[in-house]
């Protein structure tokens, strides 16, 4: 349930305030039959139909839709909430009339920190109570988004604190362009109906947070794997793909010498250079094994070759951006990467005992593409396929002969992409 209490507001023509009480407000809303109907159906829609979308920005647009439709004027929306991701600190849905919704991630800098402390948001947060704003009579410097309400034409602003259980500081605000400002029986409507709106976005907000955690740190296909309920020990799910193993060569050499600060931010910028080339030739990262990775690239439909040519195009593109970070000086000294590329069956199973589980990546494929990375550097290569692999290729790459492979009974034929002078 949300956490605010009444507090000295300034007041517009009408010297409406926030009713603070679940009594106060049935009876301004009690005055007028139509509006409290109205009102409870708000509450109904936020608690089943708003509530199984699992969708903020579906809720606030439907939730002044809705308040509008029962006679109050709100023609601009916002919702602010924390969130716990690699790259963004929060989100924000904004619902306008001219515009309908939109939504904005905010980052972990110094810029939108700032951006922040300077809004009514931050306030709420900081005092603990609404605030409700006659904006003709709030000086521009009040807050750092006066001016921009005052330029679209809203008279009335009103900024309430939503304080979950985990201790997430969220909040949600309305402005509205009537001339005489939100009227006290408005407000009474926007206070009965607070209660309803903070447990469903708390709800979804846990949702949200849950499918990011999983995502972020299992990947995209086991997360919803384990979300649809694959939590038991030996449970196993198998994908036919192309597979993309990367490894840093003399890694433990390089980082010891350096901080483990400096450790993490030089892993940080390798997979930097790794990552993204694979994300965009459509693959998924699976696994992050200290200083390397395995990637998936899954078969669509009967385009076998174009999960292989995909990894192949996100192995050579990588590489070239580990040779420009290198000129770049991007590390703490130039680094060289092997890279292995095989065809065959990726397993996610749960691995572990008792309660504490890792979802992981198994299976005899998985085994020999990190066999083959490990042969990267003995043959001075960084970038080796199998047969398996190069058998859905549609070019012409150099064969490398047959090598043992330690824990593979016979010998697996090697190869390597032909470079333009090659197919000269």
């Amino acid at each position: 349930m949300p956490d605010f209490a009444a507090a000295p507001l300034s007041a517009g023509p009408s010297i409406a305030s926030l009713p603070e009480t679940l009594e106060e407000q049935l009876r301004i809303l009690g005055s007028n039959p139509e509006r409290l109907a109205a009102a409870m159906e708000i509450r109904s829609w936020l608690l089943e139909e708003a509530r199984t979308r699992r969708d903020t920005g579906f809720l606030l647009e439907g939730l002044c839709l809705r308040l509008n439709a029962a006679g109050v004027q709100i023609d601009r929306g916002v919702i602010a909430l924390e969130t716990l991701h690699s790259e963004h600190a929060g989100v924000g849905r904004f619902w306008t009339k001219e515009e309908g919704s939109r939504s904005e991630k905010f980052r972990y800098d110094r810029r939108d920190q700032a951006t922040y402390e300077s809004s009514p948001f931050y306030h709420v947060h900081q005092t603990r109570q609404p605030l409700l704003l006659w904006l003709p009579e709030t000086p521009d410097n009040r807050f750092g988004v006066i001016p921009e309400l005052k330029q679209a034409g809203y008279v009335h602003y009103l900024c309430l604190p939503l304080f979950f259980a985990n201790g997430d500081e969220n909040g949600i605000s309305f402005a509205s362009r009537k001339a005489t400002g939100l009227s006290e029986m408005d407000l009474a409507t926007i206070a009965f109906v607070m209660p309803a709106c903070a447990a469903v976005l708390e709800i979804l907000a846990s949702y949200r947070t849950l499918d990011n955690l999983l995502r972020i740190y299992v990947g995209d296909e086991p997360h919803r794997a384990i979300l649809s309920g694959e939590v038991r020990l030996g449970q196993v799910r198998r994908i036919r793909s192309a597979m993309l193993m990367a490894d840093m060569r003399n890694y433990t050499r390089i980082t010891s010498s350096i901080t483990p600060e400096e450790s993490v931010e030089l892993l940080n910028a390798y997979f930097d250079c790794l990552v993204p080339p694979i994300e965009a030739e459509g693959g998924e990262v699976l696994k992050y094994m200290g200083d390397g990775l395995l990637a998936i690239f899954r078969e669509q439909g009967d385009d076998l070759g174009g999960a292989a040519q995909a990894a192949l195009d996100a192995a050579t593109t990588a590489l070239a951006r580990i040779a420009a970070a290198n000129l770049e000086g991007r590390f703490p000294t130039p680094i060289d990467v092997g890279i292995a590329l095989h065809h065959g069956e990726a397993a996610y199973g749960n691995v572990g005992s008792g309660e504490r589980l890792d979802f992981t990546v198994i299976g005899r494929d998985v085994n020999l593409t990190s066999r083959i990375a490990q042969l990267n550097k003995a043959l001075g290569e960084p970038l080796l396929m199998s047969k398996a692999f190069v058998e859905f290729l549609w070019g012409d790459p150099e064969p490398l002969g047959e090598h043992d492979i330690n824990g593979f009974a016979e010998a697996i034929a090697l190869y390597r992409p032909r470079t333009a002078l090659d197919a000269q």
